[in-house]
């Protein structure tokens, strides 16, 4: 490649990022678009080895697609809205057991000093944020009803999730296709390597986790419904949902689940059927769960995991926490290819 090449393609790089900037508000459904029609295309391609064509296979997985968006939605949605407003205004029965029974049995088996637990001040600000909210839906509603033009851009991003989805999801192989053809002859075998390694990592994390995630959620939450907890819904799939950091949501779902059941039950044999919750669930994710629907492609060692999780949200917030892990997974295919090409240089050979 020749230097007026190079500078070519930095010139459409740096245009094309800036373009991309430029257009970022209306960006989001498109992106959400690409992540579903991503997600939907493996089953499409198996439905049309079954003899479907690619219209009717794309049909039957959009189908499912949005029947499980709207289950979602509208079942598991408002029931984790109910537990916490039920949560917010259990707090004062809450803080009376804890400092009626709680505390005292601290003090007098530990010998502990502990203060009291005010949190009338919380309950106050808890129930305020909670009541101009109005729930999930009802903020959502507000958040887009103060304006005429903001309602409709909102409704039509809403409704071009779908149709641009269906759209992807269809042309996904046809539009590979094409990107592949439009690569320099030189650079496309190595261009395709690598995205076939990102493919491979992105569908273990994008796939994979996903599904180990929700798993995780349903386990802890029927194996906490199961032994009475209230809050099993809320403590269970909050549980599973940031468990894409290792640990981070046994040691949440474990922690929170015991204070809800002393708080609940007042006595300590009712922790044991929480800590058997955590440990199956920890036992199928290690055992069935990863193994199965992730696999080693990730290639991520937990602290790296940590690490970039923690990056991305010092450095973009609660955006960049989701998009800590598929960037760093990415990065990983890169830094795998630049450490070949190191391994086979001269420089390398050399020492």
């Amino acid at each position: 490649m020749t230097d007026s090449q190079k500078w070519l393609m930095l010139a459409l790089t740096a245009s094309g990022g800036w373009l991309i900037y430029l257009l970022s508000p209306i960006l989001m459904p498109f992106v959400f678009s690409a992540v579903l029609a991503y997600l939907g295309d493996p089953l499409t391609d198996r439905l049309e080895n079954c003899r479907l064509s690619r219209t009717q296979s794309v049909a039957v997985v959009f189908l499912a697609m949005t029947l499980v968006l709207a289950l979602i939605f509208f079942m598991l949605v408002p029931r984790l809205e109910a537990q916490i407003a039920d949560a917010i205004n259990n707090l004062p029965g809450y803080a009376a057991k804890i400092n009626s029974s709680l505390l005292p049995w601290l003090q007098q088996r530990f010998n502990m000093t502990l203060k009291p637990v005010e949190i009338n001040e919380l309950i106050g600000v808890l129930n305020s944020q909670w009541q101009n909210a109005g729930g999930f839906a009802t903020s959502a509603m507000k958040s887009v009803s103060h304006s005429g033009g903001v309602v409709v851009a909102w409704l039509m991003n809403l409704l071009l999730i779908p149709v641009v989805t269906f759209y992807l999801l269809r042309d996904w192989d046809v539009l590979v296709a094409k990107i592949y053809d439009l690569l320099p002859r030189r650079i496309a075998p190595v261009i395709a390597k690598l995205a076939g390694e990102v493919n491979t990592v992105l569908s273990a994390f994008l796939r994979g986790q996903f599904y180990v995630m929700l798993a995780l959620g349903c386990i802890y939450s029927v194996g906490l419904w199961l032994t009475g907890l209230d809050l099993a819904l809320l403590i269970g799939m909050t549980a599973g949902l940031i468990s894409f950091v290792p640990y981070l949501g046994a040691i949440v779902g474990i922690l929170s689940a015991c204070i809800a059941a002393l708080v609940q039950y007042q006595e300590l044999s009712q922790l044991v059927p929480v800590a058997v919750v955590f440990l199956v669930g920890q036992a199928l994710e290690g055992t069935v769960l990863t193994p199965k629907l992730v696999g080693d492609k990730i290639g991520l060692h937990p602290v790296a995991v940590i690490f970039s999780v923690m990056a991305g949200g010092q450095l973009f917030g609660f955006l960049g926490i989701l998009l800590a892990l598929p960037v760093a997974s990415i990065v990983m295919v890169f830094l795998r290819h630049i450490h070949d090409i190191y391994r086979d240089s001269e420089f390398y050979g050399k020492g």
